[in-house]
């Protein structure tokens, strides 16, 4: 029982090569051990330098509001005087301290499973940004941390790069976390601009636009075309890159002035059929992971089938009565951005801490105020004196001073204490009924947070998005989902779409392609009763357009491990045996990149063996081997 339940260790993708290769790799995982240790060691120095000893908020001399509110909520219970002897220790900035900070505290209280796979080589620093910007921030424990083992688990046995682990969390945190990062895709939205900045090199600076993936994609795409659409002139220098750059300046500074004719864009959308039909499965634009928001969006926007559908009074009523909420706010759909209120309320008692905290503040408060005033015995003649130093005759030409003021204890320092503490108690009061407030605005949100996520569940976007597989999505969707679907599917090229959408039939098990058609050839087959099937060889060297598509709709991304590039768009599908020796059909193509493209063939000592089913597997010169396989939809 003790063997089932131990969990194994986490193993480096590969095995340590001999020689200098050897030596660079085993220094790579030492340095990965220590960025751990030093993690741990920093997080317990922060937890010596608790926020308990600076002043409080509201006191004078503390951190600004503002300044507080925007610090990381890991960073809260730490002193913020911590970061400066990091500055001291290190000889770092203050922002590169705080950072530090932050960033140990996250990874020992919030991904230990990581900590753990970096001390043991598994991961290395670069891995840590994907998972310390997606992962951590997610706010319940248990989805976290499943979250953060399957992709550990995912890694393990496979080499794997920050950009491609960065793709496969986003990719994750759509499917298990969609609400916030709904959330998080609103306020980035409303954050879109375009910001410069001084770059490295003296008299050059980079402009940056902060977009949505599709009009990134768009605009790059364009961008491209209208490079690679001027004339070739050999004696023209200039890279694409640099031919971009001056498009874009004439397009933008010089619209009236161009030469430059209207090109078309080229945009790759996978969206799974739930996410068409109104559920939450992540898809991606050009290969970036993206909400399914914002795909259908941009297909309803090319094509004019509306894919966004708002829940009805229909679907409201699918929810169980008792769960339903009581504000049509909380039923207008799983993803409203305006507030909601439900009016339940409960008393609170007085958090103890906060109570604590406030009579120890009031004691301070009233010590240093008597000790400031110089606070004098009960004798009767030093109260006198004590008053009259404190309280000048008044000015006889002031008009806001028409009496004298009284003489004796009863208007003296002790008055004035006694003052103090009843106005410190309304205070306190105050306060109590302020945070019981607070108190109960937080449950009622919590409750009206349940019962939308619930009614959200039973409608018919939440059935499709909890839908095993696409026959039961279908059936989950209302009738006019299907019929939206249907027009999409039946649109052809030309318009807003360059091509037919396509249907990717895919193993219920393993997600990987079957074969790819589309509506047309779909009603032929299941009319003509004859199935569905992979693109047969084509005779010669080139695929015919059915295999092309689905070669590259198998692999989507170049299949050297490590590479994310997209598969261009015409080229680079190789033979795994050269032709005419080996066919050209699809389990002997393989989609590279130019530059891996050409190492296949020219580097020297580099072996690449593909198998019937699209596994590849590259073994180096020093004898590591690395596999891939097609990613799964």
């Amino acid at each position: 029982m003790d063997d089932v339940l131990t969990v194994p260790a986490p193993v480096p993708p590969v095995g340590l090569s001999s020689g200098p290769l050897g030596e660079v790799q085993a220094a790579d995982r030492e340095i990965s051990r220590q960025t751990a240790r030093r993690a741990r060691a920093v997080a317990a120095f922060a937890a010596t330098r608790p926020a308990s000893a600076d002043r409080a908020q509201g006191e004078p001399g503390a951190m600004s509001g503002e300044r507080w509110a925007a610090r990381a909520e890991v960073l809260r219970p730490v002193s913020e005087w911590a970061a400066q002897e990091l500055v001291v220790a290190l000889s770092i900035s203050t922002e590169a301290a705080e950072a530090l900070l932050e960033r140990s505290l996250t990874l020992v209280h919030r991904l230990p499973s990581t900590l753990e796979a970096l001390e043991a080589g598994v991961l290395h620093p670069g891995h840590l940004w994907p998972l310390l910007d997606k992962v951590a921030p997610i706010a319940d424990d248990a989805v976290r941390a499943s979250l953060e083992r399957d992709l550990l688990a995912w890694m393990a046995g496979r080499v794997t790069t920050p950009a491609q682990l960065g793709d496969k969390v986003r990719r994750e945190v759509l499917k298990r976390d969609a609400r916030s990062a709904a959330d998080r895709l609103a306020r980035a939205i409303r954050e879109r601009g375009v910001s410069a900045r001084p770059d490295r090199v003296e008299g050059m600076s980079v402009v940056s636009a902060l977009l949505t993936t599709p009009e990134a994609a768009a605009l790059v795409a364009a961008l491209g075309a209208y490079a690679d659409a001027l004339p070739a002139d050999p004696a023209d220098g200039r890279s694409r890159g640099q031919k971009m750059a001056d498009c874009l300046l004439d397009l933008v500074l010089r619209p009236g002035e161009t030469g430059l004719a209207p090109v078309q864009v080229v945009l790759s959308v996978i969206a799974p059929l739930g996410a068409l039909l109104g559920g939450d499965q992540p898809c991606e634009i050009d290969g970036q992971v993206v909400p399914a928001e914002t795909v259908r969006a941009l297909l309803a926007a090319l094509t004019g089938h509306p894919l966004v559908a708002t829940a009805t009074a229909t679907q409201a009523e699918d929810a169980p009565a008792d769960t339903a909420p009581t504000n049509t706010a909380a039923s207008a759909g799983r993803h409203a951005l305006g507030p909601i209120e439900v009016p339940v309320w409960r008393d609170v008692a007085v958090d103890p801490e906060f109570e604590r905290w406030w009579t120890e503040t009031v004691h301070r408060v009233l010590i240093e105020e008597l000790a400031g005033r110089g606070a004098p015995s009960l004798d009767p003649a030093k109260v006198e004196a004590a008053w009259t130093a404190d309280h000048p005759p008044p000015d006889p030409a002031s008009p806001t001073r028409s009496d004298t003021p009284p003489t004796g204890t009863e208007d003296g320092w002790w008055a004035r204490a006694d003052r103090a503490v009843e106005d410190a108690g309304d205070a306190v009061l105050a306060a109590q009924q302020a945070l019981g407030h607070a108190h109960r605005l937080v449950a009622t949100a919590a409750r009206a947070d349940a019962a939308d996520e619930t009614a959200w569940a039973h409608s018919p976007a939440g059935r499709v998005t909890a839908a095993p597989d696409a026959l039961t999505a279908l059936g989950a969707a209302t009738d006019q989902a299907r019929q939206a679907l249907a027009g999409l599917l039946a649109t052809t090229g030309g318009g807003g779409l360059a091509d037919r959408p396509r249907i990717v039939l895919t193993d219920a098990l393993t997600g990987a392609l079957l074969t790819l058609i589309d509506l047309p050839a779909l009603r032929r087959a299941g009319r003509a009763g004859t199935g569905l099937s992979t693109p047969g060889p084509t005779d010669g060297y080139r695929p015919g357009a059915a295999l092309d598509r689905h070669v590259r709709a198998r692999d989507r991304r170049r299949r050297f491990p490590g590479c994310r590039r997209r598969v261009p768009r015409s080229g680079e599908l190789d033979h795994a045996v050269p032709w005419p020796a080996g066919p050209t059909a699809a389990g002997n193509l393989t989609g590279y990149c130019t530059g891996h493209h050409r190492g296949k063939h020219q580097a020297p000592g580099w072996r690449h063996t593909l198998a019937p089913d699209g596994t590849l597997t590259v073994t180096t010169p020093t004898g590591l081997t690395a596999t891939t396989t097609p990613p799964p939809y």
